[in-house]
């Protein structure tokens, strides 16, 4: 197993670095950032400063480097380096020191703040988002999928993969206009949902924020739909393959009960591909909580990048990007592990 998680890593390491390599010259090619940083107004001594200080005046290759050092966790830093960039980390050496840091994504254009703490903040927001919406995708798309499974070839079947297939075909920011219009607009006063909202709210008297999840129902049901959808066909299909199965009429003829053999037997050794969906998704809903935090005025990190998009602020996108492609490779390590988990076999091959 260990052998197995350490290739995994070195895989995700090899995606990593194309990722960055992929972010960095898509990005670095726009326009000039010494321009986006100081303004409209600025002379020419302070333009070169902030270049120099971008590294703008390197070669491109150079560039690259100098990025890649900064938002690796391993790296090497000169003392000013980590004072001026408030570099968080241990740190070992002389004038140039090795150090094992926290990633820097370096600093906002238009805020100046550093990119890090405004992606960490605006992070809650999405994996409060992206959990809800897979919580109900899983609590409403296992059952269905099991109870089409048994019922098969009945108006509950035929309903639920109907249902499906629009789930699939429904994009997610079409639903989410749609919903957001009528159950926080139309129908407002009786369902006491807003079109828009954040996940915290922030108190009259005090100034603190505090959690509030009356804004999280119609975004999280709106990126729930397709997971939902995908997940009640993968346990409908890996039910009918399961309840075909020699120790399932061996449980019958034991005289199990119908629910144990269908919830306890047959629902446990059909999870696989279920298992590997719901990890899979649970990331890619990292990329669909773009439209939808945007939609919703949910305050996560799709939406702090398609603001940032709007503004030219290209070191808060590349870093929502490299967050994401992060996340979406420890996920899919995770799903690799959980398989294994539930079914042995995988292991041993």
């Amino acid at each position: 197993m260990a052998r197995f998680i350490g290739k995994k890593l070195l895989y995700g390491l090899l995606v990593l670095l194309g990722v960055v390599i992929l972010v960095f010259f898509l990005f670095q090619g726009f326009g000039d950032p010494s321009r986006l940083v100081m303004g409209q107004s600025g002379d020419a001594a302070t333009q070169a400063n902030i270049r120099k200080e971008l590294y703008l005046d390197q070669p491109r290759w150079k560039q690259f480097l100098f990025y890649l050092n900064d938002v690796s966790p391993i790296c090497f830093h000169s003392k000013d380096d980590i004072d001026k960039k408030l570099l968080k980390g241990f740190f070992i050496g002389g004038e140039k020191k090795l150090g094992l840091k926290i990633p820097y994504l370096r600093r906002s254009y238009q805020s100046k703040r550093d990119v890090w703490s405004i992606l960490m903040q605006a992070f809650p927001g999405t994996l409060i988002l992206a959990a809800a919406a897979m919580f109900i995708a899983m609590l409403i798309g296992i059952p269905l999928g099991v109870v089409a499974a048994v019922k098969q070839n009945t108006w509950l079947d035929t309903s639920a993969i109907f249902g499906s297939v629009i789930g699939i075909s429904a994009p997610s920011f079409f639903m989410g206009i749609i919903i957001a219009y009528l159950f926080g607009f139309v129908l407002s006063d009786w369902t006491g949902l807003h079109i828009s909202g954040n996940w915290f709210a922030i108190d009259e008297v005090t100034g603190q924020k505090r959690l509030t999840l009356q804004n999280l129902v119609l975004p999280a049901i709106t990126l729930g739909i397709r997971p939902l959808a995908i997940i009640t066909q993968l346990t409908r299909s890996a039910m009918l393959d399961v309840l075909d199965q020699d120790y399932i009429r061996t449980a019958y003829a034991k005289g199990l009960p119908k629910r144990t053999v269908i919830w306890k037997h047959g629902l446990r050794n059909a999870l696989n591909p279920v298992i590997t969906a719901v990890t899979g998704w649970f990331a890619e809903l990292l990329a669909g909580a773009f439209f939808v935090e945007y939609i919703f005025g949910w305050q996560g990190i799709g939406k702090v990048t398609v603001d940032a998009l709007e503004k030219l602020d290209y070191p808060v996108v590349m870093g929502s990007v490299l967050i994401a492609a992060t996340f979406f490779i420890l996920i899919n390590i995770l799903a690799d592990i959980l398989y294994g988990v539930v079914d042995p076999r995988v292991r041993i091959g």
